[in-house]
Parts: structure tokens; C-alpha cells; sequence
């Protein structure tokens, strides 16, 4: 059910806007207030699906209503009234957040279009609101360890930026996670992330797949496409695993970040990129460079911020709250009961040296919770935990 809010000072109007609302879909519940402090304080207690707002009222007018409304509930699509007057007011609401204007007096096929336009777009906007929400849980950085904290605290700092971050850490501690977290709190997370695992493409193929090709540029480009930093444009791109990124390849990386362009193999035309770079490996870069296998100049483009992840060896005081979160998941996904470990159980994986880190756990997690009991033991964990 669509709720629908009319504030409206003349009572005829309200009336038949009510009227017109009520008779046009069953599923729309339609409140009235006759001004806007009436209004206002409505929409405090109730959340709206849409209000149509007369711009000229006593006590408050229309203007004021919506700056009001956008600061109470930000998200409220609103739908201004205006008189004959009061067109660039009208048009001028929309600057300010109105999804549109409807003239008095109300024509009918114009009103209900641009209700079930507006409704649309709510419902639009709460589904997209929802998966984004789904995305986050996927991503979630479970932790209140000193260390998880600390990185916490730099994503909060660092995320409303540009700067670009080299996330370091041993396999499995969760690198990734750090750097959805970034692009999800920036300004960009309206933009794409775009993931390149450096390390799973062969050495040949990775200018290509970074920088695309032009039709012909070798024996496979049967057609021109796009690489992940023409696709990243607007948004963020994630380079995971670049220590093993070939020095032909570091090149023209360091070249995109230095003029923010890229050229596709094969061609000479540039193309101009907007990308905010994040990087991660697990290797020590400065030793890679001492050896001639990363370029340096490379390195202090993209190492602008440096999060270190630290390994769960290192945050043990977190493996209880990991091990309730992955068992919550892990039936969320089966749709099963969430199983409970007892306090012994998870003792005894927190003493566990945790060589595969965050990955590990969670296998051992899934595996305790298929062949353990119904609580899962500090018996289920020498049976089934071992390595």
C-alpha cells in the first residue's frame, strides 16, 4: 500500500485531490493536513510514500515545507502545487529536491501520471536502498579488535577522498573487504567498483584486460573493447594482487595514474579516465623493488595511504564474534537454524594458529557446523577442526 500525504490550505482542492487519489487505486491510503506545520508534524510520525505540497499556504508556504521535509526525512519524494503565479516558484522547488509541479487547477491525466511516476521512482530508489544494503552484508567487517579499529578508523577518514590506498596483508585477512568499505563510504559509491585480480591474469593478457584493444591489435581482438579502467570511469578501480603485475604493464598503469588516461592496445587515441585506484597484495613491495620486479616510482603513486590488514593470529579477541557472524551467515544461506558453539569450542579456536587466516575460519566454521552436533563441541573441534 502507497501512503500519500496532501497538504493543502484550500479545503475544496484538498478535497478533491483526496477524492480523485482515493478512487484512482485502492492500494493508495491518502492523508490530508490543511497547511504545512500540520503537515510537517504528520510526517513526523508517519513515513510517506509521496506528498503533494501547495506552495502558497499561511503560517508556512511550500518552499518552507519542502527545505523542512529534506532535512527531516531527506528521502520523502514531494510533488509541489502551484498556482498560476507561482510557476518559477515551482520550477525553483526542484532545485531544491521536488520530484515535480503540478498547476492548479489540477489537470486529472497529469496528476495521476505524475503520481504513479513519482511512486515509481520511490519504490525504485527503496529496492536499490535494499540491495545495496545486501551487497554491504556481504562485505561486512566483523571486528572490535585494536587493529580492525584502527583500520576502521582510517576508512572513515580516508573514503570521502580521492587519495589512493595500497591495502597490504597476508592471503585471506579480508583486503577486499577494506576496499569495498572505501568505495561503498565515498562519493563514488553511486559510480562502479571494478575488480582485477592481477595475479589470475596471464602476464600477455593484462593490458588488455586493463586498458583494453582495438579490433586487429593481436590474433584474438576480433572486436574493439573496453578495459576495467574505461569501465571503472566515475567510480573506483581495485587492482588486487598488483605485485604481480608485469613491469610493461606497471608502465602504463603509472602513465593513467600520472595524465588519467589510457590508451586501448593497438591504438594511439587517448582516452580520458575519472578512476580512483585502490591496490592490494600480500607482497612486501619494497623488496620487490629492490629486486627489479616493481617499479618504485609506481609504488609511491599508489601508496598514498597504506592500510595494513593484520592476520587473525593477530586479532585473536575477534574470532568469537567471526565465528557467530559466519554461523549466522553460513544458515542465513541454507536456510537453516543458526548452531551455537560453546564457550570451550570457541577457546579452543582461538588458541588455533591461523595460517589461512579469515578464509580459514570460515571454512572450519562451515565444516564444524556440518559434522558437529547440534552445539558445536570443544569434541566437534578436535574431531573435525584439524588441519
Amino acid at each position: 500500500m502507497s501512503k500519500i500525504l496532501v497538504i493543502e490550505d484550500e479545503a475544496s482542492i484538498r478535497r478533491v485531490l483526496v477524492k480523485i487519489l482515493s478512487e484512482e487505486n485502492e492500494s493508495y491510503q491518502v492523508d490530508e493536513a490543511e497547511d504545512g506545520l500540520a503537515g510537517i508534524e504528520k510526517i513526523k510520525n508517519e513515513d510517506y510514500d509521496l506528498v503533494l505540497c501547495d506552495i502558497k499556504m499561511p503560517k508556512m508556504d511550500g518552499v518552507e515545507v519542502l527545505e523542512a521535509i529534506k532535512k527531516i526525512k531527506p528521502e520523502t519524494t514531494m510533488v509541489m502545487i502551484s498556482g498560476h503565479g507561482d510557476l518559477d516558484t515551482a520550477v525553483n522547488t526542484m532545485r531544491l529536491g521536488a520530484f515535480d509541479y503540478i498547476s492548479k487547477p489540477p489537470d486529472l491525466n497529469r496528476l495521476l501520471n505524475t503520481v504513479r511516476i513519482a511512486l515509481d521512482r520511490k519504490e525504485l530508489v527503496v529496492e536499490n536502498k535494499m540491495l545495496k544494503k545486501k551487497v554491504g552484508k556481504n562485505f561486512e567487517m566483523v571486528g572490535e579488535s585494536k587493529a580492525i579499529s584502527h583500520i576502521k578508523d582510517m576508512i572513515e577518514k580516508v573514503a570521502a577522498t580521492d587519495a589512493r590506498v595500497l591495502i597490504t596483508g597476508p592471503n585471506g585477512t579480508g583486503k577486499e573487504l577494506v576496499a569495498h568499505w572505501l568505495h561503498q563510504k565515498s562519493e563514488r559509491s553511486k559510480g562502479p567498483l571494478i575488480e582485477v585480480n592481477c595475479a589470475a591474469i596471464p602476464s600477455e593478457l593484462i593490458e588488455s584486460e586493463l586498458f583494453g584493444h582495438v579490433k586487429g591489435a593481436f590474433t584474438s581482438a576480433v572486436k574493439d573493447r573496453a578495459g576495467k579502467f574505461e569501465a571503472a570511469n566515475g567510480g573506483t578501480l581495485f587492482l588486487d594482487e598488483i605485485g604481480d603485475m608485469s613491469l610493461s604493464a606497471q608502465a602504463k598503469v603509472l602513465r593513467a595514474l600520472q595524465e588519467s588516461r589510457v590508451q586501448r592496445v593497438g591504438s594511439d587515441k587517448d582516452i580520458k579516465v575519472d578512476v580512483r585506484v585502490v591496490a592490494a597484495t600480500n607482497k612486501n613491495l619494497t623488496k620487490e623493488i629492490e629486486e627489479g620486479r616493481f617499479r618504485e616510482d609506481l609504488y609511491h603513486r599508489l601508496a598514498v595511504i597504506l592500510i595494513q590488514v593484520p592476520s587473525l593470529n593477530d586479532r585473536r579477541e575477534d574470532i568469537p564474534l567471526l565465528i557467530s557472524y559466519f554461523a549466522d551467515k553460513i544458515a542465513s544461506e541454507n536456510g537453516s537454524a543458526t548452531k551455537k558453539f560453546t564457550a570451550k569450542a570457541i577457546q579452543q579456536l582461538q588458541e588455533y594458529d591461523w595460517t589461512g587466516n579469515i578464509r580459514e575460519l570460515r571454512n572450519v566454521v562451515e565444516r564444524l557446523i556440518i559434522l558437529g552436533e547440534n552445539e558445536v563441541s570443544e569434541n566437534d573441534v578436535n574431531l573435525f577442526a584439524s588441519k
